[in-house]
């Protein structure tokens, strides 16, 4: 019996030893990550150093005020050097204005300087000449890792810039940083244990967004003039709400890039790649500069459609349908205040507005986008876990998966008789039913496909042009994105859907806005109407923004109407 004890306590004894040495071998990790950057950021002051010695004179202000299209306009006509611009958006990043205060570089690209010298050898300008880019976390780019804020992910350094990467550099721009994400891409909060929490740069108490959160935080504090960003459910458009930008979620397969990350979970909705700037035109430029016959070349699954500028450019009056809710979780007075207020600038302006009513959100969101995700319980997710530390926002969904399947499945029927308050307001994946052969998920599939062809079976039978509606926002305080994961069903619907969706800016939280929030209950008063009651509160000054949809590979379309109502907000 002593010895039985003495090999069981040697057993725990060698076990905790085993835990506390992987422990200490992932910290190591992320600490070698962590200098690897600071030293990139020291190297890229001193670069900027350098050249402010060598030209004192240069008008920052003024060239950091530029839109995008007036700084394109300069650059080629050659009023501005591309070293001068590069040089200038470095010094606001290295200067410490934007990094130290929201922590959204994840990483300084050093061959941007190649980049320029290479630019400056050819004789025919891109489109996008001269232009600083920022992209984010795990968007290839050569001699660099593609983390998706994973420990696993830390070793491996990208051997080829993705097809997106090279695009970019044919078209004349200039690739010079990497933003940060949130722990395995899954998230609409931005924080990871190696590079640490980005804060929204108007607000240190809120979140910026994600999962494109270090674009949205880079680009609204005016370190970056153009991002690219990705999105799978929001992960542009909701940066984009929370940070006052417009962004872009093309249909997914117009811009197809080499999928980097290590969850295969998402055959049914494959993730869109697409732009983040200060305004509409800086979205339509970026669309147009890829849509090229090189990215065409470099990826021939990627349809040959070149963009439309006569789509863009049209002036022909639109039937708007609208939405100010989805039906399943009530935003914020000072969102549904947009979406009808935008509706009436659209009516005076000569726009037909129709009103619109998306079929079963709740099915959707449980169903259709949950069910996919987790079909296999969440254990592909899981997996990226491992060898990993678990960061704070993540760990109600990590738990949640944990769970033991004949238990989830107990849960699903004790809480079938309160279907209605739990599956309208999903708090975590714990009652969600895996799929339990090839068949269902067969049947899953096809159920998507079924899906979409009634909602645009709707969408013809109303004769829509576009659709208005609502988005998330405003930003969130830190950590609360967390715990409300399906407030996102206002942008998770058309990623299921695959049609293109962008978000404009239109207003900032008023202090009128601030005292209906306390009287939101939301659908039920219950405790998710309550959290996101507190999650939003105190944003007065914060922006609002809306979202414009379109139907399937009507980008340019999309755009328009983004444009349209963006310039319909200024007006006011």
């Amino acid at each position: 019996t002593s010895a039985a004890l003495a090999l069981l306590s040697g057993s725990v004894a060698a076990v905790v030893v085993w835990k506390w040495l992987g422990r200490k071998m992932i910290q190591k990790k992320m600490e070698e990550a962590r200098r690897t950057r600071d030293e990139g950021m020291k190297k890229m002051a001193k670069a900027v150093q350098q050249f402010r010695e060598q030209v004192p004179s240069v008008q920052r202000d003024a060239i950091l005020s530029l839109p995008l299209m007036e700084l394109t306009g300069r650059l080629r006509e050659g009023s501005l050097s591309p070293r001068t611009v590069l040089y200038t958006y470095l010094e606001k990043v290295s200067a410490l204005e934007v990094t130290q205060q929201t922590n959204c570089l994840r990483h300084f690209i050093p061959e941007c300087e190649e980049q320029l010298q290479e630019i400056q050898r050819h004789e025919e300008k891109g489109l996008l000449y001269g232009i600083p880019v920022s992209i984010k976390d795990h968007i290839g780019h050569k001699g660099h890792l593609a983390t998706c804020g994973l420990v696993q992910c830390l070793d491996t350094l990208m051997e080829e810039d993705s097809v997106l990467v090279k695009v970019l550099k044919r078209q004349g721009a200039i690739p010079f940083a990497m933003t940060n994400v949130p722990q395995s891409l899954f998230s609409y909060d931005c924080s990871n244990p190696t590079f640490g929490r980005t804060l929204h740069p108007f607000n240190h108490h809120k979140s910026p967004g994600g999962s494109s959160g270090g674009e949205g935080a880079l680009i609204a504090g005016g370190g970056s003039i153009l991002g690219i960003g990705s999105d799978i459910g929001g992960s542009i458009r909701l940066p984009s709400s929370f940070c006052g930008l417009c962004g872009l979620k093309p249909t997914a397969e117009r811009l197809r890039w080499v999928w980097v990350w290590v969850c295969p979970a998402f055959p049914a909705f494959p993730c869109a790649l697409g732009p983040m700037a200060r305004d509409v035109d800086s979205l339509a430029l970026c669309m147009k500069a890829l849509l090229c016959p090189e990215m065409f070349q470099l990826d021939p699954s990627v349809p040959p459609i070149p963009f439309n500028e006569e789509v863009y450019s049209s002036s022909t009056p639109l039937r708007v349908g609208y939405y100010d809710t989805d039906g399943y979780f009530p935003l914020p007075p000072c969102m549904r205040r947009a979406v009808k207020e935008t509706k009436r600038a659209l009516q005076a302006a000569g726009h037909q507005l129709v009103p619109f009513s998306p079929p079963r959100i709740s099915y959707v969101m449980t169903e259709l986008f949950m069910g996919a995700f987790f079909a296999d319980g969440g254990r592909a997710w899981l997996d990226v876990f491992t060898g990993d530390i678990i960061d704070p926002g993540l760990k109600p969904q990590v738990n949640s998966c944990k769970i033991p399947r004949l238990l989830k499945k107990l849960l699903a029927l004790l809480f079938k008789p309160l279907q209605f308050l739990l599956l309208l307001k999903l708090k975590d994946v714990a009652v969600i039913s895996t799929c339990r052969s090839v068949k269902e998920m067969w049947d899953h599939h096809h159920q998507i496909q079924v899906y979409r062809s009634q909602f645009i079976g709707r969408w013809k039978e109303l004769q829509l042009d576009v659709v208005l509606c609502p988005v998330l926002g405003p930003a969130f305080t830190k950590g609360y994105p967390g715990k409300l994961l399906t407030a996102i069903s206002s942008t998770m619907l058309y990623n299921v859907l695959n049609f293109p969706a962008g978000v404009v800016p239109v207003s900032i939280v008023t202090e009128a806005d601030e005292e209906e929030l306390k009287l939101y209950q939301g659908c039920c008063n219950d405790p998710w109407d309550r959290t996101l009651k507190q999650a939003v509160s105190g944003a007065v000054g914060m922006p609002v923004a809306v979202q414009c949809v379109a139907l399937p590979w009507q980008e340019e379309l999309c755009l328009r109407f983004m444009k349209e109502v963006e310039t319909l907000s200024r007006d006011k």
